[in-house]
């Protein structure tokens, strides 16, 4: 955990409320669909038989000789899912043995903040990893050290293969906030009909889409790029079609972000130069931090 001890120490007091109302759950911290009698008052209504005659309000009964209930939003807790892309391409760029600097690292990083955040609010948090061979799968917990856990559980993985992210998506729970960090160079398509469909069903879906400061801006001169994903598939990247490759790279990201929030799911891009604490709360936040790479929107 010393790898990731000063980005924590930056988050602490950050709390994730959700985008919208939670269903019914456990009491927490999130604005609930559900009406009860206790929290922030919202509204009065008639009041029925079975009512609590506690929550009756007797100042304006005797006022209108009515009976009326005091209503209020209901706070739950709400299950947080987090969902790490390590497939090849993640471990672009390999700067280092242990793969700092990678797209994998920032990811990693980005998670683990996220996980601590959620985890402050007593929000269950788990995470789901898929890599190369096969997927690795926490469930949402609660308990003391439940940060840490995940956090050398993301270690303890190293990028490969290309596996679908769309199937494990599909598998998880509705009543929760699911959250995707990946490079979208996978089943992007498929992704983003899971998340719409969960997104109806009630889940808040939050893509982070992570992209390398060398995939922003190749370095000068002539680059042969090879598909880590898919054997034998390279190409040639030449000083004079450098400009043709960013302007596409850039419509590419443009694209993900209009149709991961037409899909009503948020979207947060995060580049891997950019301080994992200064993402987490650009995610959390749902807002770009100034005078950064970063580009996030709902």
């Amino acid at each position: 955990m010393s790898v990731y001890g000063p980005m924590l120490d930056a988050l602490r007091g950050v709390r994730w409320p959700a985008r919208r109302a939670v269903g019914a759950a456990p009491a927490g911290t999130h604005r609930s669909t559900q009406k009860g009698t206790a929290g922030e008052f919202t509204e009065y209504r008639l009041y029925r038989q079975g009512d609590d005659p506690r929550a009756l309000d007797w100042k304006l009964l005797a006022r209108s000789d009515r009976a009326f209930v005091r209503l209020s939003d209901d706070r739950a807790l709400l299950s947080t899912w987090i969902v790490v892309d390590a497939s090849a391409s993640m471990a672009f760029p390999a700067t280092t043995r242990d793969g700092v600097g990678s797209k994998f690292a920032q990811a990693k990083a980005v998670a683990v903040g996220l996980a601590a955040v959620a985890h402050a609010s007593a929000d269950p948090v788990g995470v789901l990893v898929v890599h190369g061979t096969g997927v690795t799968r926490v469930p949402p917990r609660t308990r003391r050290g439940t940060v840490q856990e995940l956090a050398r559980v993301l270690d303890g993985v190293a990028c490969g293969g290309a596996a679908p992210l769309a199937p494990q998506l599909a598998s998880l729970p509705t009543n929760a906030r699911i959250v995707l960090l990946t490079d979208c160079l996978g089943d992007a398509d498929a992704c983003l009909k899971v998340a719409a469909a969960h997104g109806v069903a009630g889940a808040l879906i939050e893509c982070v889409h992570v992209v390398a400061e060398e995939e922003l801006s190749p370095p000068p001169g002539t680059h042969l790029a090879r598909d880590p994903e898919r054997t034998g598939v390279e190409h040639v990247l030449a000083a004079n079609g450098r400009d043709a490759y960013v302007t596409a790279f850039a419509g590419f990201r443009k694209e993900m972000s209009q149709r991961w929030r037409s899909a009503g799911a948020g979207y947060t891009e995060v580049v891997t130069t950019v301080e994992p604490s200064r993402a987490v709360r650009a995610v959390v936040m749902g807002i770009a931090a100034p005078s950064t790479p970063l580009n996030a929107g709902r």
